[in-house]
This record gives structure tokens, C-alpha cells and sequence, in this order.
């Protein structure tokens, strides 16, 4: 029987639809990758030119160690104590969020701050201790930011994780606060403010701003964790600058006293806000006064012979 086409013909046009399909499946495929990719790129602010003088001054080996006298509003009273700052500059894991053992290219410098604060409530000591870790190149938020509070009631811990939201996990021995993990929008973060000032006090943010409270407060007061409206302004007074936040709903105010000139160490700061519960509540306000400033690789000064450095930061 005699085909009404020829055979080669059908097959050439086969293999041409066939191509033109694949081709077809081929360009959509890499359409749709292309826009997955585009949707969750991650823009972020350009990275802010280090001086020499912040290399210089931060990059010597050694971290900065500031002690302070303290006097802590707790219950309605006010408790005295000591205070510490110790900043220091290390290389950050952006995915594990973590110190990074080993130099790699896409670790992150940050300069992280220590907190530190001791105090007794009648018979029972109270330990506070806030880790913050902020980019050196001022381009984003803290990358992480934890807090953790000791005392003989029980302890409580808190962590934020700055990855596509701030991710936040929180962990108390309180049946209301108890164990949770929950996401924020972000915004400006109390906490690294004191990072920010030590990098480039100029670009601090001024006027009325949302603004998320301090892990030790928001603890301390047992309140939600969360962005608070708030008034922040920058003032110079010759040798001093101060950078202050008060929070109208919160009937809070924090001050914080650096010096004016780099490497803009923290002198002196103050912190207004309501203590104690019930009818014992009042207006009472948190003192801190720097004793002494020291620059030293603390870490390696874990012997008994170095026991002479606390006396001269004036620690007990």
C-alpha cells in the first residue's frame, strides 16, 4: 500500500516538535528559577569605609574592658553592684550565627559587646548577662543578640536570630512566660545600640521610631517582647555626647554619656522606669559610673597570678 506522505518527512517534523517542547520546558524552568532566585535576594546597605584609627584601635589583639559602680533598681529599691562592658572585635558565622573557629571569606566581622551586671536582693544575688554581636561595616542589624538573667528563684534565657525576620526563642522558669519561639518584623534594636555608638555615634537614629526594648528589661518588667514607640535624640556637650530613648507607653527612659571623640568609650549611663509591683510600685532610676577602662586579651589572663587585674578594674 502506497503512504499518502513520505516517511522521512513525518520523522523530521517529529524530531522538530519534539525539540521545540523541550526547548519550551527548558526556558520555563530557568524563568521560574530566575524569579525564585530575584524574589529572595537579600538587599542590604552598602558596607561603611573603616578608618584606621577603628582598625587600629580594634583590630591590636586585645579587648576593651570597662568596669562600672553600680546602682540597680530591683522590687522598689535600689541595689548596689558592678557593672561591665567588654567589647571585642571576631570573625561571625552569617548562617550558623556563631564564632567561626577557622578564616573563611564569608564569615562577618562584628564587634561584640558583653554586658555584664551583679547585685544582690536581700540574701539572694542576681546575675545578668546580654551578648550582642553587630556588623562592623554599620550595614544591617545585630545578627544575634542573647540575654540571660540568674538568680535562686530560677534562671531565664532569650535569643534573637536576625535572618529573613528576627527569630526569637525564649525559655523562662515563669508558667506565663515558660517556653516560646516566635518571629518580629525588623526594626531598630535597643540592644545594638550600644555597638552602633562605639562604630559611628553620628549615624544614630533620632526622632520618633520603633524601637524594640532592651532583653533585660523587657525581662525584668515581665512584658511583651516587641517594638515600642520612641523618642530618641543626640546631644553634644563638649566632651560628652548623649544618646537618649524614652519610650512614652513604657513610661521609660534610658541615657547613655559616651565620649564625644573616638574611640567614643561608654562613660556613664542612666535608665528611668518604673520598679517594683502592686502598690510598692515607683519611679526609680538605674546608675552606672565608669570606674576604669583596661585593653587586654582577657582571654589568655586565666590564672591565679591575674587575679591583680580585677582590683584594677575595681571588681570585687
Amino acid at each position: 500500500m502506497k503512504l499518502p506522505f513520505n516517511l522521512n518527512i513525518f520523522v523530521l517534523l517529529l524530531a522538530l516538535v519534539s525539540l521545540t517542547i523541550t526547548s519550551c520546558r527548558k526556558v520555563t524552568t530557568k524563568e521560574k528559577s530566575g524569579t525564585t532566585e530575584k524574589g529572595s535576594q537579600n538587599i542590604m546597605p552598602a558596607k561603611k569605609e573603616l578608618s584606621t584609627a577603628f582598625k587600629d584601635y580594634w583590630y591590636a589583639g586585645t579587648a576593651e574592658i570597662s568596669s562600672y559602680k553600680l546602682e540597680q533598681a530591683r522590687y522598689g529599691e535600689i541595689r548596689d553592684g558592678e557593672a561591665v562592658l567588654v567589647y571585642v572585635t571576631e570573625p561571625f558565622l552569617a548562617d550558623k550565627q556563631v564564632k567561626a573557629d577557622r578564616s573563611n571569606q564569608k564569615n562577618i566581622p562584628v564587634l561584640k559587646l558583653n554586658t555584664t551586671k551583679k547585685f544582690l536582693t536581700g540574701i539572694y544575688p542576681y546575675s545578668i548577662m546580654t551578648s550582642s554581636f553587630y556588623p562592623v561595616y554599620d550595614n544591617d542589624h545585630a545578627i544575634k543578640v542573647s540575654n540571660s538573667v540568674q538568680e535562686w528563684c530560677g534562671h531565664v534565657y532569650a535569643q534573637l536570630n536576625n535572618r529573613d525576620e528576627f527569630e526569637i526563642m525564649s525559655h523562662s522558669y515563669f508558667e506565663s512566660e515558660a517556653d516560646q519561639e516566635f518571629k518580629l518584623a525588623k526594626t531598630i534594636l535597643e540592644d545594638e545600640i550600644w555597638n552602633k555608638i562605639r562604630i559611628d555615634p553620628g549615624s544614630l537614629p533620632t526622632g520618633t521610631l520603633q524601637i524594640i526594648p532592651s532583653m533585660e528589661y523587657t525581662r525584668l518588667h515581665h512584658i511583651e517582647f516587641k517594638a515600642y514607640e520612641a523618642t530618641t535624640s543626640l546631644t553634644n556637650y563638649g566632651a560628652l555626647t548623649n544618646y537618649t530613648i524614652s519610650y512614652p507607653t513604657l513610661d521609660r527612659t534610658l541615657e547613655i554619656n559616651f565620649s564625644a571623640k573616638f574611640p567614643y568609650t561608654i562613660e556613664n549611663w542612666s535608665e528611668t522606669a518604673t520598679s517594683g509591683f502592686g502598690t510598692g510600685a515607683k519611679q526609680l532610676t538605674t546608675r552606672a559610673t565608669k570606674i576604669k577602662t583596661l585593653n587586654t586579651p582577657y582571654w589568655q589572663e586565666n590564672h591565679n597570678r591575674d587575679l591583680f587585674l580585677r582590683d584594677s578594674l575595681g571588681l570585687k
